[in-house]
């Protein structure tokens, strides 16, 4: 449950904690967030101060294929950099038997580029989804 504060018709403060019972202008309020598919997120929200309780509607806008693609670039960017990270800390401890393995950095890197030359071969959601 929250509770909006009206002030000249518009929502001036927002809480989800009881108001103080003697300030005047708050009323109840819920949140309305629409159904969304798996290709869809929430955008920023609005206030419907004409109901009773108010309504904070939330927006919803459609991923694209290439924001999605962009996902994906980035967490197999991320997995990469990890190896590329543990190598080096290997290198640079104070351990000599933990050694930069140029192996292990050369079959990440494959394997990096192979999920980036099919990434860029994809174009619908439903070969995202499949991968």
């Amino acid at each position: 449950m929250f509770f909006v504060k009206i002030v000249n018709n518009e929502v001036n403060q927002c809480w989800d904690t009881p108001p103080p019972a003697d300030e005047s202008g708050w009323k109840s309020a819920i949140e309305v967030r629409p159904v969304i598919t798996n290709h869809q997120y929430y955008t920023g929200h609005t206030f419907d101060i004409t109901k009773d309780p108010v309504e904070i509607v939330y927006g919803v806008k459609d991923m694209t294929v290439d924001d999605r693609k962009n996902s994906f670039s980035s967490a197999y960017k991320a997995v990469f950099q990890r190896v590329v990270a543990e190598e080096i800390r290997k290198e640079v401890d104070e351990f000599p038997a933990t050694q930069y393995d140029v192996a292990a950095v050369d079959a990440a890197l494959v394997g990096f580029e192979d999920q980036m030359t099919a990434l860029a071969a994809i174009t619908t959601h439903e070969e995202l989804d499949a991968l």
